[in-house]
């Protein structure tokens, strides 16, 4: 069991050794998400509806910003006491909890924050938002640490938050620390919904790991929510309605894939490591005139 930055990442074994478990039961949970938020005690009823109906569920995720709703004015003002209510039900379950994430407020800054909790209760792992969806996510400051956590005896995962996965970057970086699913809350509400869910395919099939990508309604979003298997295949997408989905993903599938290629054509993850090219676009922090010239990051004015 590990979290943290790349730095801790980077010396942990991409294996544990022998595993007997690959196949891990994760229900995502599409709901809606009020405007007003104090949405808590709805999550706590579906996580209760969930286990009532898949007590085989070893892992709930729920989307960006669930907890709370969209709204900065809504930023967790007690966010232990809020963690600790879904401490006590994966205690009580004995399941792994992502309450997809809530605006906190640290430091003097604003965070889009999330956590993961595992069957004891504890919380093993926190991350923030890197790319928060700018311009219109205004005044929240991105994170810069990684999270990685290894599920005993079943797989190592990563989680990022709705438009971090716009940046491969990230990925690339949570798989080449072994990596082998991406749990990926979302709060997409917008016309790019189909492109993001896209975004998703290519991602699994570039990264030839899983990614389950819950997204909300109602002021959460517009549902679509999407696994995605190592090869790429939609393994199930959501309509937009309220639904608890419980998806048992294989393992050994990403570890085949990774070994051999999917359906034994390109092995991405040993090309990618055997590369000689340098990509200079990388280098002195990645500054370009080219993008300089863009201009500032800001909202689409008015036609005139």
């Amino acid at each position: 069991m590990m979290s943290g930055s790349l730095s801790d990442a980077s010396v942990l074994p991409t294996s544990t050794g022998r595993r007997e478990n690959t196949r891990f039961l994760i229900a995502g949970v599409q709901m809606p998400v009020p405007i007003s938020g104090r949405n808590i005690p709805a999550m706590t009823i579906e996580i209760e509806k969930t286990m009532a109906l898949y007590p085989g569920t070893d892992m709930i995720v729920f989307s960006e910003l669930a907890m709370h709703g969209p709204l900065h004015a809504c930023a967790a003002e007690n966010p232990a006491a809020d963690e600790a209510v879904f401490q006590a039900l994966a205690a009580k379950h004995r399941v792994w909890i992502i309450p997809g994430s809530y605006f906190v407020h640290r430091d003097g800054r604003t965070y889009n924050h999330s956590i993961v909790i595992n069957p004891d209760g504890e919380v093993v792992g926190r991350y923030d938002k890197m790319f928060p969806f700018m311009p219109f996510e205004a005044g929240v400051t991105g994170g810069t640490d990684f999270l990685i956590f290894d599920v005993p005896d079943v797989g190592r995962f990563g989680l990022s938050i709705c438009y971090d996965i716009w940046f491969p970057e990230t990925t690339r970086t949570l798989t080449s620390a072994g990596v082998e699913v991406l749990i990926h809350p979302v709060l997409t509400g917008t016309t790019d919904r189909k492109a993001e869910l896209a975004i998703v395919q290519a991602t699994a099939a570039m990264f030839s790991c899983y990614v389950v990508d819950v997204n909300g309604l109602d002021a959460g979003g517009v549902g679509r929510s999407l696994v995605a298997d190592p090869t790429g295949n939609v393994v199930h997408q959501c309509g937009q309605v309220t639904e608890i989905f419980p998806i048992n993903i294989d393992l050994g599938l990403v570890r085949q894939v990774r070994a051999e290629g999917a359906n034994g054509l390109g092995q991405v993850l040993k090309s990618y490591r055997d590369r000689t090219v340098t990509f200079s676009t990388y280098e002195n922090g990645g500054a370009s005139a080219y993008l300089d010239s863009l201009g500032p990051l800001v909202p689409m004015p008015k036609r005139r």
